[in-house]
């Protein structure tokens, strides 16, 4: 009998009595996603990740219905809560009050928990949408290059050795330059112009990290038993791609998936906070962060609002990604 990856493990748990059933002694056998969500629920600090992850996205998702019900808007100004000589909101707390939770901002006194809202919007469309690019690119040429190995794996893995040398900051903050004075290209423009850029300089330049991973995978598992027999019973290189050795890929792929958007998190914010990223008016924490900078001696509130929401988006992903790998391959957290 040949046994896949994962399906080994499967059996030994099921040989050792911990799958028995209840009616006399039965054997249940489990899949691999089975066993590792068994593992996932009991690390309590992995679920509390997930569970600040999800409700992240859902404020992010919802942030329309939310500010709405909430009653403010991120652009309104609100002139008279700022004391006109120093442009500091009015009170203490960066003028915390029951109508403003978390405050207004300095100078024109918009509500600071809308922005909050609308900029995890922000930073997730785009840290998303940037990580579903890279493992576009990088699954499929990690998969042609470690099944077909030779030519096609020697020029698949110099392009990823060039993009993994490749100035990618300078590169990201010259090209966001250029795109900013650009009215329109490829029939867009504006946000969802400089969204795109922000997108592609992120999703694109990542894909080497995701295609080393499922290369190295690939290289093992087209020497498994199970890929020989499928391939003496006829079966073609797409079949065996896609029904013998992606199922195998499922696990590392959620894993980079929730350690990498974090990652592209910050890069947005990191490149909206120096001015290339995402402009005003549209929101994001690492613009509210820019924001503060001028402000933050004499009064931290602004700072900490956008900073603790980026602190625990990054933490919570992490978290989440850490107990996700360590459900899928129990030896790495030993």
């Amino acid at each position: 009998m040949t046994l896949s990856p994962g399906e080994l493990e499967v059996a030994v748990e099921a040989m050792a009595g911990e799958d028995l059933g209840r009616d006399g002694g039965e054997i249940e056998g489990r899949s691999l996603g089975q066993l590792a969500w068994r593992r996932l629920k009991h690390d309590k600090l992995a679920l509390a990740g997930g569970v600040v992850a999800l409700l992240l996205i859902l404020i992010g998702l919802f942030a329309p219905l939310l500010t709405r019900a909430y009653g403010q808007t991120t652009s309104a100004p609100h002139y008279n809560l700022v004391d006109s000589s120093t442009q500091l909101p009015l009170g203490s707390n960066g003028g915390m009050s029951g109508t403003h939770w978390l405050g207004v901002t300095p100078v024109l006194g918009q509500d600071i928990l809308a922005q909050l809202m609308f900029g995890a919007r922000t930073s997730l469309v785009i840290a998303i949408s940037a990580t579903f690019l890279s493992l576009f690119f990088g699954v499929i040429l990690g998969v042609v290059s470690g099944f077909y190995r030779g030519v096609a794996d020697s020029i698949i893995s110099r392009i990823m050795d060039l993009l993994l040398a490749f100035p990618v900051t300078l590169f990201s903050i010259a090209l966001l330059a250029v795109f900013a004075i650009v009215p329109s290209f490829l029939g867009l423009s504006g946000v969802h112009l400089r969204f795109a850029v922000l997108i592609f300089v992120l999703g694109f330049f990542g894909f080497p990290y995701i295609g080393r991973i499922v290369r190295g995978q690939v290289l093992s598992l087209r020497e498994k038993e199970f890929v020989d027999a499928a391939r003496s019973l006829g079966a073609s290189n797409y079949r065996i791609m896609t029904r013998e050795i992606f199922p195998n890929l499922v696990g590392p792929i959620l894993v980079y998936t929730t350690l990498t958007i974090p990652n592209y998190i910050l890069g947005e914010a990191g490149l909206s906070y120096i001015g290339v990223g995402v402009q005003s008016p549209t929101v994001s924490w690492g613009g509210m962060l820019s924001d503060a900078g001028s402000f933050f001696q004499v009064d931290a509130t602004f700072l900490l609002a956008p900073g603790l929401a980026l602190f625990l988006a990054v933490l919570s992903f992490n978290l989440f990604g850490d107990g996700l790998r360590d459900a899928f391959d129990p030896r790495s957290s030993r």
